[in-house]
């Protein structure tokens, strides 16, 4: 075998080379200075004497080196569906506060409608709960509850409601009706650990950042770095000026920067996407839109155990 070019702290490819004039047209082809191959050792051998046992290795960068993760500079990440979700159904607290005044359960599926439609009409009249109008967030849920309690055909008098309505208000500013998927807490941190910033934009109240979060254990300056909460912000989503406060907020880095993961393509993607930032979807509940979702064309993943993966995989 003829002598090798040995260049140390290099990886070895062997090549198969007739005469050195071969031998210098491969080693010209190779370029240390392009940012998609690794520098090299090229040994070479007489294709009449090859080693015993060649290796071959390509010039091209690692997957881990072509990474997403090394293009990015921060993550934000929608809250509920995605780190974190609801404990039981709407109905149960409402009962339970019923029955703390000595009243039988409210029907669940009335509730359940009546809620819906009372929260869709306050969204609507005072968004970001009620921020514009500078309504206080206790006076936007009491209203909106009682809508529901009356759509459901609950007309409590006003003493009684008001005992209902505590228990509800207060039950839903604690920890109690969330819980945390488990690996929430492990990507956050490895996110970290990976020297980006991590944000939280969410359409929610000032009590996921002062006091459900942190109920939870996540922790801004531990789990997260900043965070958007639309009853703070007075901006929701889809609003894509959410994602360009985002952007801000994380060091007016570009949007190509920046990943956003989400469970809603009309919330989550598409504004993250026309605001120039990556974007992912989590499936966690397997809704039947998924389908579409990936047909589409956005990236769709069960949990942050796969994102982790796909983020530092070859993109």
């Amino acid at each position: 075998m003829g002598k090798g070019l040995q260049v140390e702290g290099f990886t070895r490819v062997w090549v198969p080379i007739k005469c050195a004039a071969q031998a210098n047209i491969i080693y010209s082809n190779v370029d240390f200075a392009d940012a998609n191959q690794i520098p090299i050792t090229l040994s070479f051998w007489s294709a009449c004497d090859p080693p015993q046992e060649p290796k071959l290795k390509t010039a091209v960068k690692s997957s881990s080196e072509m990474a997403l993760l090394s293009k990015l500079r921060c993550i934000t990440l929608d809250v509920t569906g995605t780190l974190i979700a609801y404990k039981g159904e709407l109905g149960d607290y409402y009962c339970m506060a019923a029955k703390s005044v000595g009243l039988p359960c409210p029907d669940y599926k009335r509730v359940h409608d009546g809620f819906k439609l009372a929260y869709s009409n306050m969204a609507k009249k005072y968004p970001c709960f009620g921020h514009a109008a500078k309504m206080p967030n206790i006076v936007w849920w009491k209203t909106c509850v009682r809508d529901s309690f009356v759509r459901a055909g609950y007309d409590y008098d006003e003493e009684t409601f008001e005992k209902i309505f505590r228990r509800i208000y207060s039950s839903f500013g604690s920890a109690a009706p969330y819980t945390v998927f488990p690996d929430s807490q492990p990507f956050l941190r490895w996110v970290h650990e990976n020297g980006l910033k991590v944000g939280l934009v969410s359409n929610a109240e000032y009590r996921y950042k002062d006091v459900i979060l942190p109920a939870l254990g996540l922790n801004e300056g531990l789990e997260w770095d900043f965070g958007l909460f639309s009853g703070l912000e007075g901006v929701e989503k889809p609003d894509p000026r959410f994602y360009e406060i985002a952007l801000e907020r994380a060091g007016n880095i570009a949007p190509e920067e920046a990943l956003h993961i989400g469970d809603s393509m009309r919330k989550d993607y598409l504004p993250a996407k026309s605001s120039g930032m990556h974007a992912l979807l989590l499936d966690r509940f397997k809704t039947p839109d998924a389908d579409n979702w990936r047909k589409s064309g956005a990236p769709v993943l069960p949990d942050l155990v796969a994102a982790q993966a796909w983020l530092a995989s070859e993109i």
